[in-house]
């Protein structure tokens, strides 16, 4: 099993559910894109989504990480689109078969490999109760259990905004002996929704059951910048999936209009944030991001 622990550098995709939704006319209910792997036309969309991070990796002459469709794929999200355990086990496995079989076409890359994503339980901009660790590693395990059991090279985590879930992925993942990318997102100021800083929750989560490496997602990149101060936790963040557009969370999630931003300021600003966490070497985009975006950050 390969994995994305040594020092390579590798481009990783965009914003796949804003991407389908707003440029191609998908209907995505509970913004799940896992349900795609069951159809003809939507495995075809996703190929196609794919291709344009190939090209990147390609012209970027470096690997590439593909992420499975599975940010909702969990039960909770399941269960309103009419999944239940066996359901997303199947989904789940169908996703990294599917993803697999699209690395195996690409074999003038450098290297190959395949995430199998997970998402928060609840809502990735508004972070309820905290979270118990083991009640959250009972939540995750199964779907990791099933990344794993199809042949995953790794899991990523990605717009965790709870320590406790966190902890409890962590867990869940290491279980499986999977390695695992852990996500957080930050508010506009730099901090977690609760006012924690990156420093904080990256610490806390290694001191229990430590990651392969941390990513921080579906911020912009100025907003980023803001909680970055120093210390040895930059060293542990290897990932940056940054969002194109500069408003809220909260805003975002009211607007009715994609707001995709400019590629080429978007790529500035990342490589200003790359030069304050050294370790990043996992680019990519996350919502209103697509090809452009991730290719600019990389040119």
């Amino acid at each position: 099993m390969s994995t994305t622990t040594d020092a390579q550098p590798l481009v990783t995709d965009g914003g796949l559910e804003t991407e389908l939704i707003y440029h191609h006319g998908f209907d995505l209910p509970e913004f799940a894109a896992f349900p795609l792997v069951e159809s003809d036309s939507g495995r075809a969309a996703l190929r196609n989504y794919y291709a344009g991070y190939a090209a990147t990796a390609r012209s970027a002459a470096t690997g590439l990480l593909l992420e499975t469709p599975t940010w909702r794929a969990n039960p909770d999200w399941g269960k309103l689109l009419g999944y239940d355990a066996d359901g997303l086990d199947r989904a789940n496995r169908a996703s990294v078969e599917l993803v697999r079989e699209f690395a195996a076409e690409w074999t003038d890359l450098s290297r190959v490999l395949v995430s199998g994503q997970v998402g928060p339980r609840g809502d990735g901009y508004k972070p309820g109760a905290h979270v118990d660790p083991d009640e959250a590693a009972d939540y995750h395990r199964p779907q990791l259990a099933s990344f794993a059991a199809a042949g995953a090279d790794q899991a990523t985590v990605l717009t965790l905004t709870d320590v406790g879930e966190a902890i409890g992925v962590a867990r869940a993942a290491a279980d499986v002996g999977l390695p695992l990318g852990l996500g957080f997102t930050v508010e506009t100021d730099g901090r977690l929704p609760r006012g924690e800083t990156l420093a904080e929750v990256i610490s806390r989560v290694d001191a229990d059951t430590p990651p392969a490496y941390f990513v921080i997602n579906c911020a912009h990149p100025t907003h980023v910048q803001k909680g970055v101060d120093e210390g040895p936790w930059r060293d542990r963040v290897h990932g940056l999936r940054v969002n194109a557009s500069t408003m809220s969370h909260e805003e975002l999630d009211n607007s009715e209009e994609l707001d995709d931003g400019d590629p080429v300021q978007l790529a500035a600003d990342t490589a200003t944030l790359r030069a304050a966490l050294p370790a990043v070497r996992i680019v990519g985009g996350c919502c209103g991001t697509d090809a452009r975006h991730v290719a600019a950050m990389w040119a």
